[in-house]
């Protein structure tokens, strides 16, 4: 990745912004399970930073994604993981296909106002019966007239609580899995709309939902694109939602092994500091290049999205990474914090906490390793690529 003065600038901001307005508010809000999305995300889009690769006509930066990567990175100067994500979910999660495939009546009315920071949105595709099998989703949406009208549930959804709007992936017709489903827009305040909060090892500060629509009636115009091609467009997503993730981890993981080499050079035990034990600045090292591994393969799969090449394989693998070493280095780091690493309030516990959702959330681990597999080759009963 080559930078530009204007990437430098828009992480400058982003630290900047996290300095101030979040890390400060980040022990009430995680006490309170929920942070004020509204109100972060007003002061952030006054900033220009909720549509920093969306076109300029609607309110964004009309700038490519390595621009979004870098604010992700920055973000990973946050002291807890929600608010990233919740960040994550407005700017890479559930706008990218509305932006790219949405009428510009649907725009107009959703995603300026979200770039703004004036509504919140949120993604709804996991259910109960089906997270990272998307293709089992069985929530439907019914054409009468001039309106769709939708029934179902939705889980695991960030910003459920507070959203504005969701953009819901529904089957709209019996046929086949991978073509009968469409994104549709809903309003949150759509009668037959209900959402209950869900409580979380950790990511506290961010809130999540169920959500259930009974018979509720949105207009056809709603619809993103074409009707069938909602599971195509919601794959096109999670390539920028796990690049985002992969980017996010980055700067979180350094800042762990920092305050770890701070913390054992200060700790004495047996007469001497923790970090001169071999095994634990061996660790270290090692721990340090396996960063740097993941931000080199970040990188060169966010340089070759913008060029317009097919990532799946190499956002798969970003994703995969970040979440496996999410778990090892704060793990790791949390071992030689000792006793006090087991404390609710540590800088490592609460990364062990949160950071453990990478694994799980926008494809699992195993789902990762399956779309590896396929794009190799390497499934049973495939010939080898």
């Amino acid at each position: 990745m080559k930078f530009t003065p204007e990437h430098e600038q828009i992480a400058d901001t982003v630290r900047k912004f996290v300095a101030k307005e979040i890390n400060p508010h980040l022990p009430e809000w995680e006490a309170a399970g929920q942070f004020p999305a509204h109100a972060v995300f007003k002061k952030m889009g006054d900033l220009g930073l909720l549509g920093i690769k969306y076109p300029v006509e609607y309110g964004g930066m009309g700038l490519d994604f390595s621009y979004s990567m870098v604010m992700a990175e920055a973000l990973g100067e946050c002291n807890a993981g929600g608010v990233p994500m919740a960040i994550g979910v407005q700017t890479d999660m559930c706008t990218p296909a509305l932006a790219r495939f949405g009428s510009d009546q649907l725009r107009e009315e959703f995603l300026a106002p979200s770039i703004a920071g004036d509504m919140v949105g949120c993604i709804g595709v996991s259910e109960v019966g089906g997270g990272s099998d998307v293709a089992a989703l069985k929530t439907t949406a019914r054409k009468d007239g001039d309106d769709y009208i939708i029934n179902g549930s939705k889980m695991w959804i960030t910003n459920g609580m507070q959203a504005d709007w969701c953009c819901l992936l529904a089957n709209t017709s019996e046929g086949p899995v991978h073509k009968n489903k469409s994104l549709i827009m809903v309003r949150m305040d759509s009668p037959g709309v209900t959402r209950q909060k869900i409580e979380k090892i950790g990511m506290h500060s961010s809130d999540t939902a169920q959500l259930f629509f009974d018979n509720v009636r949105v207009p056809r115009r709603n619809l993103i694109g074409q009707e069938g091609m909602g599971f195509m467009f919601q794959m096109l997503q999670f390539q920028e939602e796990r690049l985002y993730g992969a980017a996010g981890s980055l700067r979180s993981l350094d800042r762990l092994i920092d305050q770890t080499i701070d913390y054992t050079r200060q700790r004495h035990t047996f007469g001497r500091p923790i970090l001169d034990n071999q095994v634990v600045h061996f660790r270290l090292a090692e721990l340090r290049t396996e960063v740097e591994a993941l931000r080199a393969l970040t990188y060169r799969a966010v340089e070759s999205y913008i060029s317009g090449k097919d990532v799946t394989k190499l956002a798969s693998m970003a994703k995969l990474k970040a979440g496996r070493l999410s778990r090892e280095v704060a793990d790791s780091c949390l071992q030689y914090w000792g006793g006090m690493g087991f404390t609710f309030d540590n800088p490592i516990s609460q990364a062990y906490r949160d950071g453990r959702l990478i694994s799980i959330g926008g494809g699992a681990d195993e789902i990762m390793l399956g779309i590896i597999c396929k794009l190799e080759g390497t499934l049973p009963g495939k010939a080898s690529a």
